[in-house]
């Protein structure tokens, strides 16, 4: 997000309220409140409330239920880049004893341990923390319900493995390392373990009468870095940002690129979906746009956060209620009405510099075979290889400055692009992966594996 594009148009802003007008008065939440970002900044909030003449503004806390574990994975992967641990490995390398080690800290991220989704009862959410002491009260006698590594299977009790995690390899309380490392850094004042005036109280609305009953608000103990947090609609809009652009004093923009990506193997509803898991955060495919961020819920309380990476529009949503409006939905909605209404305004066109020319000579048109390629070098220092057709295998190459590329995405992603060059120095053909591109289909001057047959091309006699 890092094209400020100014305030929003008076058309935008009132599709906006609408939104969530409907989504308060449809979902029957006592108060909603809703905030956008784009280009870097809030652009618009909003608020509707059952209480006359007073709405919740952008400073008032709600808690956000499972957003926490998008924290805890951010602590995390700052130890994965001060070199304490490797996401590869298995959690009893780092905290030991637990019952549950053999699952690896990337497992434990994407939700792929194989873990139960809950603790053992009571129900932890109603509950205080001080009934689960030790991680043993957390993961019960048998903690796995499937096979680790294998399939997405959302858990709780993961994400406490996490936060055990954080503490053992900082020697400090999950919370003063989550203020530390990221609240202070990234000027979240008003985020907190517990809850700070102003802030809305919890609500269960009757399904079948408007009449509301008051939700308890626990202190979760050992499931804190599961769901314990309480924001604003402001905080988690510069966390937004953050979660698109990185912030070098938390983590860089290659490492919460990394968190986005998908991690998890998708189940079959998943897939039909369009949804999916990266490393602590939700990722999802829709109305043709890819969505990435985090939903959170605990009695009282709805939360969601959602980002339109490619838009640079992100949502906030935020509502104290048990159940009612389906905030995931809004929030994609208010990203879609943005994105739709003020489509982002590209960055001017501009040539390369002088010196990122000299792999000019790769530029053009190749074929793997008979299907053709077109390279594209481009004036962020990348290179670009897209079929001819529209459709099929595509990637961006970043230049590794000994004279190779390395794919950024899809089936070329970590594969090596390489030229080829005759003893004269020529170019003869790329090497990507093994695979061989060439000037021309099964180009017989270039060294084709298999060879060409001698006749050449040739029609029906």
């Amino acid at each position: 997000m890092t094209t400020s594009q100014g305030e929003l148009l008076p058309g935008t802003r009132r599709a906006l309220l609408h939104r969530i007008a409907v989504a308060q008065a449809e979902g029957r939440a006592p108060s909603l409140v809703a905030a956008v970002v784009r280009g870097g900044r809030t652009v618009w909030h909003g608020t509707r409330t059952s209480v006359d003449g007073h709405g919740p503004d952008e400073n008032v806390q709600y808690r956000i239920g499972s957003i926490t574990k998008t924290f805890t994975a951010v602590l995390v992967m700052r130890l994965r880049d001060d070199g304490l641990l490797d996401l590869g490995d298995p959690l009893e390398k780092h905290v030991s004893g637990t019952g549950a080690g053999e699952a690896t800290v990337a497992e434990l991220l994407a939700h792929t341990s194989g873990l139960a989704a809950e603790s053992p009862a009571p129900w932890w959410e109603r509950t205080s923390g001080g009934l689960r002491p030790e991680i043993s009260d957390v993961l019960g006698e048998q903690p796995f319900l499937h096979p680790v590594g294998r399939r997405f299977h959302y858990s709780n009790p993961g994400y406490t493995l996490l936060g055990a995690l954080v503490e053992k390899l900082r020697g400090a309380p999950w919370e003063e390392v989550l203020r530390r490392e990221v609240l202070v850094p990234l000027n979240l004042d008003r985020t907190s373990v517990h809850p700070e005036a102003p802030h809305a109280g919890g609500w269960a609305v009757h399904p079948w009468a408007d009449v509301m009953l008051p939700e308890p608000s626990e202190d979760l103990g050992r499931m804190a870095p599961a769901g314990q947090l309480w924001s604003t609609t402001d905080d988690l809009a510069r966390f937004a940002v953050f979660l698109a652009n990185g912030d070098d004093r938390v983590l860089s923009a290659e490492t919460v690129r990394e968190m986005r990506m998908p991690a998890a193997p998708a189940g079959m509803g998943d897939l039909a979906d369009g949804a999916s898991y990266g490393l602590g955060l939700q990722v999802q495919h829709r109305d043709g746009r890819l969505l990435v961020g985090h939903s959170g819920s605990l009695p009282g309380f709805l939360a969601n956060l959602t980002i339109g990476v490619t838009d640079d529009v992100a949502a906030v949503v935020l509502a104290n209620c048990t159940s009612g409006p389906l905030l995931s939905v809004v929030g994609a909605d208010l990203v879609r009405i943005v994105a739709e209404a003020e489509p982002r305004i590209p960055e001017p066109w501009r040539p390369m510099r002088e010196d990122d020319s000299t792999s000019l000579e790769l530029a053009g048109q190749w074929y793997w075979g008979t299907n053709g390629f077109a390279l594209r070098l481009t004036a962020d220092g990348l290179a670009s290889l897209e079929p001819l057709s529209g459709t099929g295998r595509r990637s961006r190459f970043r230049a590794n400055g000994d004279g190779t590329w390395t794919g950024l995405e899809g089936y070329f992603h970590g594969e090596l692009l390489k030229a080829v060059r005759r003893p004269d120095g020529s170019l003869d053909h790329l090497d990507l992966g093994s695979f061989v591109f060439t000037r021309q289909p099964y180009d017989e001057g270039s060294s084709v594996p298999g060879g060409v047959d001698p006749e050449g091309w040739r029609g029906i006699g």
